[in-house]
């Protein structure tokens, strides 16, 4: 699994989020989680069928009934329980991988984490060594750098709850605890014989998504981390200015995907419009296009690993299968599950799987994961710049 964060969080039913993320869509950012639903008013999207000799992809499970859902919160009520539990409950039963249940804060917080902002501590987490979870990156600026925490720290409990074992998502729950900007938390903390406990405030942190820097030889690396708002149009932005002929290493390792709309727009960067992927909503088939006028001369390597996930596979196949970029590094994560929300009779919001999609081939991605043009492992950005040099485009 890749990382999480208190940001931004992709996980499978069954286990706590306290991370972000929407759309077609869940590195795992965490504050809400990254799955792959669309918004109350679905984007834009001309209806289209199954191209020839697309695979479906695998369901084990008929879509959960949400109205039977509603029904069973509403009842639960009634009896004077939590409708938020008996909705968990009842997606749990469903077998919906992806599905999940917010209560109006939850909610309230994954949408914000949309924006790029969110309330934590500034820190990611990731197994190290078995059940370990150590810190994997440190936010600068934010609580947990000010406190002088490293990459590379164990984190061993979190308010006293001993971490190994947990999920990443629980733990970036109980780090984002009830996302009240200035609330404490209590790290206890090792660094090799060192062992400490330190208590950090926690503060609105905004992130940056995408980062842009000149390379050797003139290349351009844009670094993408998800597909919050915005995030489409500064890609689209990076690519026009970049130097006439340099080659664009486009980074999406570790995304944990975003929104469709972004993905899409991102993907007009490279492509003169045409198809980005095709979903289906309970059956009923949709399409999502790229706009005309992108720059499809520039030389263009995709770098991609596990941790690459929803959106970040709906771009990755886009480019893949249309011939527009070379595709270098590890199998992408498999996560093509389309979830719809669905506000509940107490004010709480449940994502519900409502389909999956397809790459412009009719590929399916949910569960198998898009396969690189190129496997590359630990060095596989050397040689995406050794791809990129030989098709021209600096390295």
């Amino acid at each position: 699994m890749p990382d999480g964060t208190d940001l931004l969080c992709t996980r499978p039913r069954g286990v706590l989020r306290g991370a972000v993320l929407t759309l077609v869509f869940t590195g795992v950012l965490a504050t809400a989680a990254a799955t792959g639903s669309l918004p109350r008013q679905e984007p834009a999207a001309e209806r289209a069928g199954v191209p020839p000799g697309a695979e479906r992809a695998p369901r084990d499970r008929a879509p959960v009934d949400s109205a039977a859902l509603n029904r069973a919160a509403a009842a639960a009520m009634a009896d004077g329980k939590s409708g938020k539990k008996a909705a968990e409950e009842f997606v749990s039963r469903s077998g919906d991988r992806w599905g999940a249940v917010y209560d109006k804060r939850e909610y309230e917080e994954f949408e914000q984490a949309l924006d790029g902002a969110y309330t934590g501590v500034g820190l990611s987490a990731g197994r190290s060594g078995g059940d370990r979870v150590r810190v994997t990156r440190v936010q600068a600026g934010g609580p947990a750098a000010r406190a002088g925490l490293r990459a590379g720290d164990r984190l061993v409990s979190v308010d006293g709850r001993p971490v190994d074992g947990l999920s990443v998502s629980e733990v970036v729950t109980l780090l984002r605890g009830d996302g009240v900007p200035g609330s404490s938390v209590a790290l206890r903390v090792e660094r090799g014989r060192a062992a400490w406990t330190q208590t950090l405030r926690r503060a609105r942190l905004a992130t940056d998504p995408v980062t842009v820097r000149r390379l050797d030889g003139g290349a351009v690396l844009i670094r993408v981390e998800a597909f919050t708002k915005g995030v489409g149009t500064r890609v689209r932005d990076a690519v026009r200015k970049a130097p006439a002929g340099a080659g664009v290493l486009l980074d999406l390792r570790g995304n944990s995907g975003g929104l469709v709309a972004e993905a899409a727009t991102a993907a007009s960067a490279f492509l003169d419009g045409g198809l980005v992927a095709t979903y289906d909503v309970e059956g009923e088939e949709r399409a999502v296009y790229a706009e005309g006028g992108g720059d499809t001369e520039r030389p263009l390597v995709a770098l991609v690993d596990g941790g690459t996930m929803s959106a970040a596979e709906l771009l990755t196949g886009a480019l893949q299968d249309r011939g527009r970029a070379v595709t270098v590094g590890s199998r992408t994560f498999g996560k093509g599950a389309v979830q719809m929300p669905s506000t509940l009779p107490d004010g709480s919001v449940a994502e519900l799987t409502v389909g999956h999609y397809r790459t412009p081939a009719g590929h399916a991605v949910d569960g198998r994961g898009i396969t690189p043009d190129l496997p590359a492992g630990e060095r596989a950005e050397e040689r995406a710049r050794t791809v990129l040099s030989g098709l021209g485009g600096g390295s």
